[in-house]
């Protein structure tokens, strides 16, 4: 992944990610990922998925199938460290035209930052059981 582009922050990958994931690009969506082949990937009530062959294949077969949408990325918490940044967040999708609502869903990144910038190390999605009726920051309360 040497032509990969270079990302000076874990925000810049995020941001990139959704955006080739909006636009079908799967090149784009691949370059975000760390060139390492511990890399993992969990979609919403699917295998955990190891290596960039096994990423690449679900997200060819995600956007083939995946009809014209945009995502809203809602109530990010961020932490971040020298090396490692985790952000975990609500993708709630929005299908022009679309009828029908998608459900929310909650995901976790994990970026890690390494001699080509930052990378992305592990995208983990699972179904919301619903959006927060409060959209704004989420109060971090220790339990």
């Amino acid at each position: 992944m040497s032509d990969s582009p270079r990302f000076a922050t874990p925000e810049e990958v995020e941001n990139a990610f959704y955006e080739a994931w909006e636009r079908g690009d799967l090149e784009a969506l691949m370059a975000v990922w760390a060139d390492d082949e511990d890399v993992v990937c969990i979609h919403p009530g699917s295998p955990r998925l190891t290596g960039h062959a096994q990423i690449r294949e679900t997200w060819q077969q995600i956007l083939s199938q995946a009809p014209n949408f945009s995502v809203r990325l809602l109530q990010r918490i961020r932490w971040q460290g020298g090396l490692l940044a985790i952000h975990s967040l609500h993708e709630q999708f929005l299908i022009p035209g679309g009828d029908a609502e998608v459900e929310p869903v909650l995901a976790t990144n994990v970026y890690v930052r390494g001699g080509d910038g930052w990378r992305l190390l592990s995208h983990h999605a699972s179904n919301a059981p619903e959006l927060p009726d409060s959209l704004g920051e989420v109060p971090r309360v220790l339990h």
